[in-house]
Formats: structure tokens, C-alpha cells, sequence
């Protein structure tokens, strides 16, 4: 298996000498092909201007890839890893281990046309399932800390998910279904005039589930209205997501995902996640003199969420939400050949968290009411972006950002500590954090440039890492994680080919997380390396050659002993658990005759340890999956997919915790055929 992952990664570093030996004289098709990206700015800018890594995943790939989750869709991409969970939920991955918890929530900041899904200190682990990605233009992904524009969460990486947009055609409508009662209806219509577009779209997903009691029914709306005028041009997105869930919780014992009747059974019965998320934004942008822009962002939330905590022994019921409104404003001044951006961003936001034990008392996780609070969270931000040209093939990026955030906890119930969990009194905590950025970005020649870039990312913690504290915290000893990156990379666009390597190096202070015994660690320091490539070859007429490929090493920077509130011994240089070294996805792209495409992919996760003490492992695992469409006439498609068609037995998630191994069993051979039509 780790010989397929390296030579799986050579290939993606040593393909471009395959490309065909007329690719310098050929027309640039990544130019043709809108080769640019908007999330580092908010504004378009072609990908080898960028000091640091943008990958874009577009229309026209997450239309064939029809994936009924967002991990099968970003998955395609280099450095990340998105642990799929039961149903909707996962687990994120972007040049780090996997992370769950607070950390999870709080590393990663998903945006939607740039705007934040959730509230700083609110966020949500199983985050991407509020976005509307089924029906989305474009989806861009940052791995490691993201440019100065973006404040809290955007530490080891960020996702961008771009609306589609009002333009091309008057409608849209898809069915979709396939195995383990799995149907989705996707639609969306279009009105344009002269100086104006309004999109309006909706996806209905009904799942049954492969294992037992683990159905699931969602629904999304969203819209998008496009509008130039004379003085203001504005771009305003409204969404809805609604969530009903039934959860399968872990499989347990050693391999136990290897046993197939075993792996359809659901040990969580009674578990289930319902959420509901609300979403308008609306971007305002002027010009007011020659080489000024002024754009002003406004922008309102709410999210709610009740369900039970399968993953703990408690199996508690949690009742969480929070209702935020925010502005994000830049002016952007054109001097000479320079950019310079600055701006203000403030957000305001009321959250609430419930936590109730039903089942008799486990342990230390003692029956009845755990927690049960209110925050108030007030967030400002001051930000400079500067790009200047030294010369006509050398550019410098300077950035930096300044950001306070404020949270005043209101305890609702008594305050003291019931079994392992602490009750608080009211207080009120205050974080600032400095995240500066130095990059520059160097044009070879016409088709190589390199890059170097420095990047700090830092969160303030999650108000759940604040205030849902346990017997062995102290209050307010958690500070805000700090990550300091440094990355080197090299592309090349030329002809019918594109190529970029990156190598990267990271260390992370005051990381907090949940140990095997999940106890809160709120002192730990991890350092993360690697190397990632993506490589596009159009071969042949014909056939296409895409991939990406990720070695990387995530480990633990401190020792933390055995104790007596822990079992698990953590010693620097070990593995951080849930940290695949290889990650590959390669995909052979046919197109055999006139309006039918054909994709071959493979899929590689390499073997990762499932405890800190590295003392327990999954042996990774590798998919084959098939997919293709065919056009019968211009505005019909008919499509398939097939996964896992060697029907291996495999762990979305692999994990160690409270004295025994877990999984969440990988699906077998699963098929989706679908119909759709545009108007």
C-alpha cells in the first residue's frame, strides 16, 4: 500500500514530461479555461499570481462528480482529507491531522462567497454540510493559514464554496438515485436582463442509510442576485439548510469494519442530529475615484442544532445555537502597479449551549444537566493586503491582520463540578491575536513561476473550549492557538498541462484537544511537514490525466505522562493520531466517442495510528471508482456512478478511544444512475 501511495506521488511529480511534445505551441488551455481563483482577495486573480496554494474545483467538475457528500468532491484535492462520518457528519482534514472537537470546529473556517458559515468561537465540526455544494459554481480550498482578509478558524486551511451564478441558460433539473435508498433531486432556474441575475436553487436528499437506523432527509434553498448599476454594483446570496438525521455510531472491537454483518448494525440506536442553519449576505461595491474601490459586506446568521452525543459514554443530548450579524468592509487603492487592500471587519453574535445526560451515570459522566449557558461574542478585526511588483518577474505580498475577540458567559444553572464536568461562574474573556503574512511569488518564464510564503493562523478558542470545561481545567488557562507556516512551491501552466508542487512546514502552539479518554488537553504543540503535488495532462484527444498526491508527517511537539485522570501516554516525536502520511487521488478522464466521458479513479488513504500513544493503527485503504454521462442530446444527460467496485471492505473513520478500538465502516460496491435536463 505505501509503495502504490509513492508511486502514485512520483507519478504526480514526474507526469509533466509525458505531456505531449507540442504543448508549448498548443493554445493555453488553462488559460481558456478560467485558470483563476477569488478567495485570496475576494476578488479574480489567475492562480500563478498567488504567493501560497489556491486549488479550485469548478462547475463543471462537482456537476459529473454528483457526490452525495462533500467529501467525495474535495477529496480530489491535494492536502485534504475529509473523514466522512455517518450520514452528513465528518471530520476535516487540510495539511493536518484529522481533527474532531474544538479543534476540528476551530482550525478550518468554511465560507460561502466569503462570508464566514458560522461565527468566530461558534463553529461547527461537521461545518460543510450547511453549505450548499451540490449545486455550487465553484469550490476553492487554502491549505494552511489563509490570507489576511480571514480572521479566526483559517489556521490549517480554509473553504471557499462560490454560489453559481445567475447566467447560462434558464434552468436546470436532476434526479439522482441509487443504492441504500439514496435519492436526490437537484434544480435551479435563472432570470437575467441587461444588468441584473437572480438564481434560485434547491436540492432534496433522502438516504436510507447502508447500516441500521441511519436514514437521513435534507433539504437546501439557496439564491443569488447579481446587479450592476451606474454608481453600486451588489452581489447578495440567501440560504437555507434543514437536517434530519438518524446516526449510526461506531462499530466496536479490533477490525471489527472487516465484518460485514457486523458493520450494518447500528450500536446507536436512538441517535440523531437535526439542524437547521439560515444564511443572507449582500456585497456592495463601488468605485470612487480612479484606482479606489470601496466594498462593504453586511451579513446575518442563524443556526440550531439538537443531537445526541453517540461518540461519548454519556450519549447526552446537546442543544446548541447561535444568531450572529456582521460587516466586512475593504477599500482596495491601485498605486502604480500596487495593490493595496485594507479594511475593518466587526461581528456580533448570541450563542446558547445545553447539555443533558439521561442514561445513568457512566463513569464520570454523571446523569442529568452538564451545562447549560449563554455567550455573547463580539468580534473586530483590522486588516492590511498589499501586493507590489519589484519587478517584471518578481512580486511582494505583505499582509497582516489584528483581531480582538470578546466573550461574556452567562452560567444558567449552579456553579460547581458534577462527575467530570465544571461549572462556572459568569465571566467575561478577551483574546487578541497578530497574523502576519510575507510572500513573494517569482515569474520564471511563461509557463514556471515558484513562490515562498509566511503565514501565521490563529483562533481564539471555540466558546465550547471555554466554557464546557472539565475537573481538571482551570478557568481561562486556554490560550489562542498560534500557527506559524512557511511554504515553497512551483508551478507550471503551459499548453494543455498544469503542475504545482508544494512543500510546507508548520508548528502549532496551544493546541487543544480531546485525549483517548476524553479528558481536555489545552497545552499541546504539534509540528506538521509534507509535500503535495496536483497534476493536469490532456494525453491525447481523448483521454486526460488528473491527480494529487500528499506526504506529510504530523507529530506531537510535548510529552504529556500518564496520570489519573488518563490512561493514554503522549511522548514528543509521536505519530498525532488520525494522520495519514500518503493521501493520493488519481483520475484517467476518457472521452470514447462524441458526448460520453469516462473517469477511472483511484482513491488511497494510507495507514495512520488511532492513538496518541501510537499504539493502535488502521491500515489505510484503497478504492476504485467509476463514473461516466452521456449526452443522448444537447440539453439531456444521462449519468452513473459505481463506487467501490472491487467491493473492499475499509474505515471512513478509524479511531481508539476509552479502552477499545472503533469505526465507522466504509460503504461496499454502491451504484447512482441519474437523469438531468437544462432549459
Amino acid at each position: 500500500m505505501k509503495a502504490a501511495a509513492c508511486g502514485l506521488l512520483a507519478a504526480c511529480l514526474c507526469f509533466p514530461a509525458l505531456a505531449r511534445a507540442d504543448d508549448e505551441t498548443e493554445p493555453d488551455a488553462f488559460e481558456n479555461a478560467d485558470r483563476f481563483v477569488i478567495t485570496g482577495t475576494r476578488t479574480e486573480k489567475a492562480v500563478d499570481e498567488q504567493a501560497g496554494n489556491t486549488a479550485r474545483l469548478d462547475e463543471e467538475e462537482i456537476e459529473f462528480t454528483h457526490a452525495d457528500h462533500p467529501a467525495e468532491i474535495l477529496n480530489r484535492l491535494p492536502g485534504v482529507y475529509i473523514h466522512r462520518g455517518n450520514g452528513q457528519e465528518h471530520l476535516t482534514s487540510i495539511r493536518s491531522p484529522v481533527l474532531a472537537g474544538g479543534a476540528g470546529a476551530g482550525s478550518f473556517l468554511y465560507l460561502e462567497n466569503g462570508v464566514p458559515l458560522r461565527a468566530a468561537g461558534f463553529a461547527n465540526v461537521n461545518g460543510l454540510f450547511e453549505a450548499h455544494t451540490e449545486i455550487a459554481g465553484a469550490m476553492e480550498v487554502v491549505r494552511g493559514p489563509g490570507s489576511s482578509l480571514y480572521g479566526s478558524n483559517a489556521v490549517h486551511g480554509l473553504i471557499n464554496v462560490v454560489p453559481r451564478a445567475g447566467e447560462g441558460g434558464a434552468g436546470f433539473a436532476e434526479l439522482i438515485g441509487g443504492s441504500f435508498g439514496r435519492y436526490r433531486a437537484n434544480g435551479w432556474v435563472v432570470q437575467e436582463t441587461d444588468n441584473q441575475s437572480f438564481l434560485i436553487g434547491a436540492t432534496f436528499s433522502h438516504e436510507n442509510g447502508y447500516r441500521d437506523d441511519a436514514g437521513l432527509d435534507q433539504q437546501k434553498l439557496s439564491a443569488r442576485h447579481q446587479w450592476d448599476g451606474e454608481v453600486w454594483s451588489t452581489d447578495t446570496v440567501l440560504a437555507y439548510t434543514n437536517l434530519n438525521q438518524e446516526t449510526a455510531g461506531f462499530i466496536f472491537g479490533y477490525n471489527a469494519y472487516k465484518d460485514r454483518d457486523l458493520a450494518e448494525t447500528n450500536p446507536n440506536p436512538d441517535a440523531f442530529r437535526d439542524t437547521f442553519s439560515f444564511r443572507l449576505s449582500s456585497r456592495w461595491e463601488r468605485d470612487l475615484n480612479p484606482g479606489l474601490r470601496l466594498s462593504v459586506t453586511p451579513y446575518a446568521r442563524i443556526n440550531e442544532m439538537t443531537f445526541l452525543m453517540h461518540f461519548l459514554p454519556s450519549q447526552a443530548l446537546e442543544e446548541n445555537g447561535h444568531r450572529s450579524f456582521g460587516v466586512q468592509s475593504a477599500l482596495t487603492f491601485d498605486v502604480n502597479a500596487a495593490e493595496i487592500i485594507v479594511g475593518l471587519d466587526a461581528e456580533q453574535s448570541h450563542g446558547f449551549l445545553r447539555e443533558f445526560q439521561s442514561i445513568p451515570t457512566v463513569f464520570s459522566y454523571t446523569q442529568g444537566l452538564h451545562y447549560d449557558y449563554e455567550v455573547d461574542a463580539t468580534v473586530l478585526a483590522g486588516y492590511v493586503h498589499s501586493e507590489w511588483p519589484i519587478n517584471d518577474h518578481l512580486r511582494l505580498v505583505v499582509g497582516a491582520r489584528l483581531e480582538h475577540a470578546r466573550y461574556d458567559y452567562d452560567n444558567l444553572t449552579t456553579t460547581d463540578t458534577v462527575g467530570r464536568f465544571q461549572r462556572l461562574a459568569d465571566r467575561n474573556d478577551e483574546f487578541t491575536s497578530l497574523t502576519p503574512r510575507l510572500g513573494t511569488v517569482v515569474d520564471i518564464d511563461e509557463a514556471w513561476s515558484a513562490y515562498v510564503n509566511y503565514a501565521r493562523g490563529a483562533r481564539a478558542p471555540q466558546t465550547t473550549d471555554m466554557y464546557r470545561l472539565q475537573k481538571n481545567q482551570v478557568a481561562g488557562e486556554i490560550e489562542e492557538e498560534e500557527l506559524d507556516s512557511i511554504e515553497v512551491g512551483v508551478r507550471r501552466e503551459a499548453g494543455s498541462s498544469y503542475f504545482e508542487v508544494a512543500a510546507f512546514w508548520m508548528e502549532k502552539e496551544n493546541f487543544f484537544f480531546r485525549d483517548a479518554d476524553g479528558f481536555n488537553v489545552s497545552d499541546g504543540r504539534t509540528r506538521h511537514m509534507g509535500i503535495e503535488a496536483e497534476i493536469f495532462v490532456s494525453v491525447t484527444e481523448w483521454m486526460d490525466f488528473t491527480a494529487s498526491g500528499t506526504y506529510a508527517e504530523h507529530t506531537y511537539q510535548f510529552t504529556n505522562a500518564v496520570n489519573a485522570n488518563s490512561t493514554e501516554s503522549i511522548l514528543s516525536g509521536n505519530d498525532v493520531d488520525t494522520a495519514p502520511r500518503t493521501l493520493a487521488n488519481a483520475r484517467l478522464i476518457l472521452y470514447p466517442v462524441d458526448n460520453v466521458k469516462v473517469e477511472v479513479q483511484v482513491v488511497h488513504v494510507g495507514e495512520y495510528y488511532t492513538d496518541a500513544s501510537n499504539g493502535h493503527e488502521y491500515d489505510g485503504h484503497n478504492l476504485l471508482n467509476l463514473r461516466g454521462s452521456w449526452q443522448p442530446q444537447e440539453d439531456w444527460e444521462i449519468f452513473v456512478a459505481l463506487r467501490n467496485v472491487t467491493d473492499e471492505t475499509y474505515a471512513n473513520r478509524a479511531d481508539y478511544s476509552f479502552g477499545s478500538d472503533r469505526y465507522f465502516p466504509g460503504e461496499p460496491r454502491a451504484i447512482e444512475i441519474g437523469i438531468s435536463r437544462r432549459f
